[in-house]
């Protein structure tokens, strides 16, 4: 970790014309429609539960999130090192949360091969069908846009506007959604996260404030993006108790949240990712699919 600090601050120092802010992300694609209600940007929260602890806290983390008014998407790992009760699924879907499919192992080999990735698409589909999930996220943002059609899925969400910190730093170049085109008609919608994950600043740079969280946020309200947020439960400490070097506390995202609400009530959208995709979808056409080819080859 402490190898991994350096040169993430290393790289940090020669990527800030580039992050947290790439401004040429902020150009809208070609033909794009707005958003709904004439919402001046919209705001979408994931998390992704690498491991057992993260799964212990889900509970937790919904009650933070819906004490103040927000839902959000739970991805979870079907094959790695804990399982996720059908209880807990449920649980989430009742209170108007969404569940989607992060990776199949997390263990980093899902696109070694072509052969590979279609064997294991095949156990990610049925993962899919069994949770009625509409979305999926690599784990550790590896991707190949081209690959994962083989997934039925509504949406991904395993790209970014800029994070050079990523194993697989290219990004797609924009806080907009966009549409990946695939063979006979087939496609699906991608949404790059555009705020920098809670384990880049907290775990990695050890920030102590959410002032990078709330300059990217307010450069998307500007520019009327998306606000796409990705915070790993495995990392949060909700008591004093339970805070280490790998964690950081549950009151910076509460405050993410106020600020959010405090700021910014009425301006935005509140979507769940599927929510988002299913927009994308039926606004969609040919001037967008135009204008966003070029991110999507960037992105693959």
């Amino acid at each position: 970790m402490a190898v991994r600090r350096w040169y993430a601050r290393r790289l940090r120092r020669n990527h800030q014309s580039l992050w947290p802010i790439n401004a040429q992300a902020g150009n809208p694609p070609a033909g794009w429609a707005g958003w709904p209600g004439g919402k001046r940007f919209a705001l979408v929260l994931t998390h992704d539960v690498e491991g057992p602890r993260g799964l212990e806290q889900v509970k937790d983390l919904m009650t933070l999130e819906a004490n103040l008014g927000f839902r959000s998407s739970f991805n979870f790992v079907p094959e790695g090192t804990y399982s996720t009760p059908c209880e807990l699924r449920e649980l989430l879907a009742a209170k108007g949360f969404e569940v989607a499919v992060h990776d199949l192992n997390h263990d980093g080999k899902l696109y070694w091969s072509r052969k590979e990735f279609r064997s294991r698409a095949q156990a990610i589909n049925r993962y899919l069908t069994e949770w009625g999930a509409v979305g999926f996220r690599s784990g550790f943002m590896m991707r190949n846009l081209e690959w994962l059609r083989d997934l039925n899925i509504l949406y991904d969400s395993s790209t970014f506007d800029t994070d050079p910190f990523e194993p697989q730093p290219d990004g797609a170049g924009t806080i907009f959604p966009f549409w990946v085109p695939g063979r006979n008609g087939r496609g699906y919608v991608e949404l790059p996260y555009t705020l920098p994950q809670d384990s880049t600043l907290f775990v990695l740079f050890g920030e102590k404030s959410i002032d990078v969280w709330k300059k990217k946020l307010d450069w998307i309200a500007n520019e009327g993006g998306m606000a796409l947020l990705d915070v790993h439960p495995d990392y949060l400490s909700f008591s004093s108790s339970d805070q280490s070097a790998q964690t950081f506390p549950s009151r910076f995202y509460a405050e993410f949240l106020n600020y959010m609400r405090d700021q910014y009530e009425g301006q935005y959208w509140l979507a769940l990712p599927k929510d988002m995709a299913e927009y994308v979808r039926s606004t969609q056409n040919d001037n967008c699919l135009a204008g966003e080819k070029e991110a999507m080859e960037r992105a693959i």
